[in-house]
């Protein structure tokens, strides 16, 4: 039986948070997940499957969080894969109505985080990301700041020698996310800021300042998957097709020694050749991209992992402004995980609400002027990379 094509009937997302603002994972799924019905205009009773990402919480959070929609008796899959979880949970979703086992599936992302940089909670154990320390810290002194910022600034630093990219343009990064985040309404942080605001922030792990870190968020997205056949029945939406998806997890070259390959360069590049292949869409036909841009390096990275510009151009396509409105390819209109902000689980499904308002039309004050093709990159440390492109009909 050939593969079916994929639709994304509907989306929805809730605004996102600092840590501070108590709102439960328990309230901020439901109100993504009925968002995403009521774009696409379904109920919840016609889900047949529902898969569940997230990264901090407790066995089978999924059903927890969605347990006021009323429990419908579905098969339910929890899916935790570090920050690529709620992407993950597409992909397999993704997979069940290719494959003809359901015809509409819901997918939701969430994290209620804590405060402050990423922190491991299984002490009494090998950390996960202990083979990802021991690169880092042949560059980076294991006390100079928190794991998941001193992994990347060994990137960073590594980038810098090989490429001589300058600490400016990886502030300039920051300064496109701020600028994109204010047409955002659902982004965390939407004020302006400058190159010299980014470098003289707090010192977080140099080259890495405040501003060129993620802010912890909490936040929830939802998506409505549906074969074409099952769109036909009901009257919903087959505008955006899911025409293309890579996963892909580490191999040997992650730990060979490169810090770049360490934080996902690989296994994103991978992912993405994936992805383009299924769609037979190109990086240079790639109109808006939303990555993940945890911190302003790996955005950089980012840009040539996935084929956006060729290696050891990342700063001439930043400082060139090839990254946004009027160049190349707009990346982050939504503001990405540095102002967005970024709930570990709900970030891929955050990506793909972005992107199908941006393929439908639909972004109001951050619309790239006839977006016809879309990707989404999401990568999580020890590893998983998670690559879509997205497809206007």
């Amino acid at each position: 039986m050939p593969l079916q094509p994929v639709y994304i009937a509907g989306v929805g997302m809730t605004p996102f948070h600092r840590p501070s603002v108590l709102i439960g994972y328990e309230q901020l799924a439901p109100q993504a997940v009925q968002l995403a019905l009521t774009d696409a205009g379904v109920e919840y009773t016609d889900i047949q499957q529902i898969y569940a990402g997230w990264a901090y919480g407790d066995t089978t959070s999924g059903q927890r969080a969605l347990a006021s929609l009323g429990a419908t008796g579905v098969p339910f899959f929890n899916v935790n894969n570090a920050c690529s979880s709620g992407s993950s949970a597409l992909y397999l979703a993704r997979q069940a109505v290719q494959n003809g086992a359901v015809d509409c599936a819901l997918v939701v992302g969430f994290e209620q985080m804590p405060a402050g940089a990423l922190e491991l909670f299984f002490i009494d154990r090998s950390s996960v990301l202990e083979l990802h320390a021991a690169i880092a810290d042949k560059t980076i002194d294991p006390s100079s700041g928190p794991l998941t910022p001193r992994i990347f600034a060994a990137a960073g630093v590594e980038h810098m020698r090989r490429d001589g990219i300058s600490a400016e343009a990886y502030a300039m990064i920051a300064v496109k996310a701020r600028a994109h985040a204010a047409r955002n309404p659902k982004a965390a942080y939407q004020n302006p800021v400058s190159i010299a605001e980014v470098l003289s922030s707090r010192a977080i792990v140099s080259p890495l300042t405040k501003l060129q870190c993620c802010p912890p968020t909490s936040g929830a997205a939802a998506a409505i998957i549906c074969s074409a056949s099952y769109a036909k029945r009901n009257g919903l939406s087959t505008d955006v097709e899911l025409k293309g998806m890579g996963l892909t997890s580490d191999t040997n070259s992650t730990f060979s020694g490169s810090a770049i390959s360490m934080v996902g360069y690989d296994i994103s590049a991978r992912a993405a050749s994936h992805a383009y292949n299924e769609s037979g869409i190109s990086p240079n036909e790639i109109d808006v991209v939303e990555l993940h841009d945890c911190f302003t390096i790996n955005e950089a990275l980012s840009y040539e992992s996935l084929g956006l510009t060729s290696k050891g151009t990342a700063e001439k396509f930043i400082v060139d402004g090839n990254n946004t409105y009027g160049g190349s390819v707009v990346v982050n209109p939504s503001g990405g995980l540095l102002s967005k902000g970024h709930p570990l689980g709900a970030t891929g499904l955050a990506q793909i609400t972005e992107l199908t308002l941006q393929l439908r039309g639909q972004a109001q004050a951050r619309q790239v002027p006839n977006a016809r093709t879309a990707l989404q990159h999401n990568v999580g440390l020890n590893g998983a990379a998670v690559v879509s492109v997205l497809v206007k009909n």
